[in-house]
Order: C-alpha cells, then structure tokens, then sequence
C-alpha cells in the first residue's frame, strides 16, 4: 500500500527538531525506520509530519563512562555488535541484539528506535529492564532522566512526551562476578520472539547473590521477573543430584507470576506461560555457568 500523505522534515540540531515535535500535532520521529514504515505502508499510522533524525552524530555512538556506558540512540544494531566497548562492559546487551531480526534490519534499525517503539516483542527493551538503564530525553524545556522501570508505559507507548527526542541511554557496567544470559524462542530467524528472557546472574562461593530478570513478550511491556528473582537468592548451582531437588528449577517455575501474556496466531497464553518457565530456567543456568 501506499502511505498517506505528510509533510518530511530533516532537522540540523537535537533542538530544531524537539521545536518541530512541538509545533504540530501526531508528528512522528523516524530514526531507522525499521518499525515505522511498515506501519506507514499499511496505513496503521497517518502522523502529519516525519522528522528524521538520520543526519544527526550527536546521537549516534558508544562512550564508556566508567560505572556505565552510553549508548547514542541513533546507534545502529550492527553498531552495537562490533563495539568493543559494549562486548567487554555490557554484554548482555550485545547477546541480545545479536538476535534481533537479519543483518539488513541490524544495519539501519537503531538502539533508540527499537526502545522508543516499546514493542513488549522487541528484544532490547527487556534487557533495559533487567540492567536497570536509565533513558536520557531532551524537549525546548531541557533534558531529563528515565528509568527502564518507568519508560515502557503501555503496547507501543514510551514515556515520551510529544516534544521529546530519545538521546540515549546509561547502560549500568556490572561488577566481575556477572554472568549474563539472552534466551529466546521464536518460530523463524528474522520473527519477533515468541518469549525471551533476559537474565544476570551475581555469583558468590557456588551460589546466586543477585539476579536480574526481565521477559519478552509477556504483557504489554516487558516485565520483570521478580519473584524469580527473589526466590533465586542464596540458590545452590550446583546441579542436582540424581533424584534431588532442582533448586534452580523450582525458584524459575515463578517466572511467569505477575505476567498477562498476549493471544495471537503464534501462541496461546498459557503456551507462553511454559516457555517463560523453561526459557527462564535455561538463561539463569547459562548466566551461572
């Protein structure tokens, strides 16, 4: 099909653009365009106005910063993938977007687009979750600050407001004693995950000292494991004896608690609600081991 019509702006500064969000309303942001033009081309979106924001490096890029590393929003997952920063300091986050789509949505898809769409499918808003990220955005008002926790507000709704441009992210470095894991199940190589699960695993002396968890595609935003995550504390990892108890087993049989996973044409709830189990278990002992 063929999109409605709009008007196509290519601001030259953060600033410029934040002031054409501002000035008209169901402006959209186009960044990769990965997600929205689909949309376009379906007519499921009808916005007046684009704004691209391709030709703009100030917002795109890897810093490492210490306690955290800073990802530019306009950040390429191919970017992603063959920064040394991010393999050395945060992989959980290149583990995962190794996973999203093919290499030709990985080389125009962005970082800040797929967590701008809030899509609960998408693969890298759950690992935002699960490593506590904090969102930078910036409006004609100035910046300001968004945890993880308070971003992904609804299906396909950031905490955003219609002025504000996505800069980037703080991705939190943790310590040495990190394990990191990303399982996911979907029915093709390019497909949405069906379930993921993002996990990180603290270990000391044999045992689990913290974990992080968070889900894919189990509600309308990801979710956070934390019954999982407070029922694997103090966890023995060392595997089972034959006939004994599963420690690690029993603890991620609560993964799905607190979740209201989707219907659709690839799966039924109480299907995703097995997986979240399964896949969970599988992520937290590759993260351990």
């Amino acid at each position: 099909m063929i999109p409605a019509s709009f008007d196509y702006v290519r601001p030259s500064s953060v600033e410029e653009a934040c002031q054409v969000l501002a000035s008209g309303d169901d402006v959209k942001v186009l960044a990769g365009g990965q997600s929205l033009l689909p949309l376009l081309r379906l007519r499921l979106a009808y916005p007046s106005a684009l704004v691209d924001l391709g030709r703009l490096p100030e917002l795109r890029g890897v810093s490492d910063r210490g306690d955290h590393v800073f990802v530019g929003a306009l950040t390429t997952h191919d970017e992603v993938l063959r920064s040394s920063v991010i393999k050395e300091r945060v992989p959980l986050l290149a583990l995962a977007t190794a996973t999203v789509a093919d290499p030709a949505v990985r080389h125009r898809g962005t970082f800040g687009g797929s967590m701008a769409h809030a899509d609960p499918a998408g693969d890298l808003p759950a690992v935002a979750l699960a490593l506590d990220c904090v969102f930078v955005v910036r409006s004609a008002d100035g910046e300001r600050e968004i945890p993880a926790a308070d971003f992904f507000v609804d299906y396909l709704e950031p905490a955003l407001e219609p002025d504000e441009v996505l800069i980037g992210a703080r991705v939190p470095v943790l310590g040495p004693r990190w394990g990191f894991h990303y399982e996911k199940f979907h029915r093709t190589a390019q497909a949405w995950a069906i379930v993921g699960v993002a996990a990180a695993v603290r270990r000391s002396n044999g045992t689990v000292e913290e974990a992080r968890i968070a889900l894919t595609n189990m509600g309308p935003t990801p979710v956070r494991a934390s019954a999982v995550e407070a029922a694997l504390r103090g966890v023995d990892l060392a595997p089972a004896a034959s006939g004994g108890t599963d420690l690690v087993g029993e603890a991620c049989a609560e993964a799905d608690d607190g979740t209201s996973p989707p219907a659709d044409l690839h799966a039924r709830p109480d299907y995703r609600r097995h997986l979240a189990r399964v896949l969970t278990r599988r992520a937290v002992r590759a993260a351990s081991g």
